[in-house]
């Protein structure tokens, strides 16, 4: 079986500024694959081009075996969900009524849902612990509501690949957490590939199972955690100091930033 994702000798340019340079990875079926590296380095680029929304210079996309240009956007939609990294929320639509919009690859050409795009709705806003909330207008959810939310419109959609631009960036810690749970919950439990754009690296370290490190759009590293999660590789990519050990709570890295003044008077 084809991966879920092939990227081969990607090249993305916005006019003259190159933003993925010759860029090639894997994303099996069913990971947890996160997306890692500094402002600028390309990382929500390469998930637009997984999701169509970019068109490259050289190389392609490939979704299971088949180039993602080949798609319309209907059938890609129905692989393929995204979770945006902003969301505008000040639209006068209800939760129940932004979750059932995820059901618009699947619905006939008059765009009526049928009872049975009720229920998916209905499981899905369950899921995401949001059922309550139905019926609320989305400007008066607080962040991780509304992060939920989304995450249950892309769940409605019933995709195999979830693409996520840094969903836990504007979330407390214990909301953070929540989503990431949450993505751990549907990748285990319903078989889905989810590939995430995150800041975090101590959240990465966690919950990948497989991490792309990025440079000014190119492969610093790819693979398990204690590979990448490295003080070399970091501080290579960063260009700042850091302490990496093991994470009390498993045998996964922890990383630590080092501030100037724990480094000691200068030479």
């Amino acid at each position: 079986m084809p991966p879920a994702v092939l990227v081969k000798h990607l090249q993305v340019s916005y006019g003259r500024q190159p933003v993925l340079r010759d860029l090639s990875i894997e994303v099996p079926e069913g990971a947890f694959f996160i997306i890692i590296g500094p402002n600028s380095s390309g990382k929500t680029t390469l998930l637009r081009a997984m999701a169509g929304a970019v068109k490259p210079q050289q190389g392609q996309v490939e979704i299971w075996g088949e180039p993602v240009g080949h798609f319309s956007k209907k059938a890609l939609a129905r692989l393929v969900a995204v979770v945006p990294q902003r969301v505008v929320t000040d639209i006068p639509f209800s939760v129940q009524e932004v979750v059932l919009m995820g059901r618009s690859p699947h619905v006939g050409w008059m765009g009526l849902e049928q009872p049975r795009d009720l229920e998916l709705a209905m499981e899905a806003m369950t899921f995401t612990n949001v059922a309550h909330l139905a019926r609320r207008p989305l400007p008066q959810l607080s962040g991780g509501e509304l992060q939920r939310v989304i995450i249950a419109r892309a769940i409605c959609q019933q995709p195999r690949l979830l693409l996520l631009d840094e969903p836990t960036a504007a979330l407390d810690p214990a909301h953070q957490v929540n989503i990431m749970d949450l993505m751990a919950q549907l990748q285990q439990e319903r078989g889905l590939t989810v590939v995430m754009v995150s800041h975090d690296l101590n959240l990465a370290a966690m919950y990948g199972e497989q991490l792309l490190l990025l440079k000014e759009g190119k492969t610093v590293q790819s693979g398990r955690p204690a590979d990448v999660l490295t003080y070399e590789l970091l501080e290579q990519a960063y260009g700042c100091p850091v302490l990496v050990d093991t994470n009390p709570l498993g045998q996964v890295p922890r990383i630590t930033l080092v501030p100037k003044r724990f480094l000691g008077p200068p030479f």
